[in-house]
């Protein structure tokens, strides 16, 4: 160890460090979010090799690595197949506790896609429960115009 070192008393100073960035979607994921603010729908896309339908959709498929040509569109209706509810609440968490994530298997798609559901009783929320998708009023081209998916009977 350097000399030096053995003079200087450490300090720690907790703190976080906010570093704003942008960046561009891309042409695949662009239109995937101009058609929830345009259109109030999801899309996905087809492998052209295995027929796969990824949503939200990827320019290479992720099981052939080819890349995918055809979009689908979505009905935004699908399977909770795992969800999370999230009692905790930290400043850094998007909504106020508690709330839950579900991943949701999109009718007609063969992956799975991540976001907010809304509940009112605990119990009604579970694996192969079913679920909508609910847009917010104003969009703005982002994955937060899905307000969250909703349990329907």
């Amino acid at each position: 160890m350097h000399e030096f070192w053995r003079t200087v008393e450490p300090i720690v100073y907790e703190g976080r460090i906010k570093v704003p960035y942008s960046w561009q979607a891309g042409e695949t994921a662009s239109y995937f979010l101009t058609q929830l603010r345009d259109r109030q729908k999801i899309v996905g896309k087809k492998c052209p090799e295995c027929q796969q339908v990824l949503a939200p959709p990827r320019k290479c498929c992720p099981f052939c690595f080819v890349h995918t040509t055809e979009w689908a569109e979505l009905t935004g209706e699908g399977e909770v197949v795992a969800f999370t509810i999230v009692h905790r609440g930290t400043p850094l968490q998007p909504m106020k506790s508690p709330f839950a994530y579900a991943v949701i298997k999109l009718d007609g798609a063969d992956t799975q896609l991540t976001h907010f559901i809304e509940y009112q009783d605990e119990t009604r929320l579970k694996i192969g429960a079913r679920a909508r998708v609910l847009f917010q009023e104003e969009r703005h081209g982002n994955i937060k115009d899905i307000k969250a998916f909703e349990l329907i009977e």
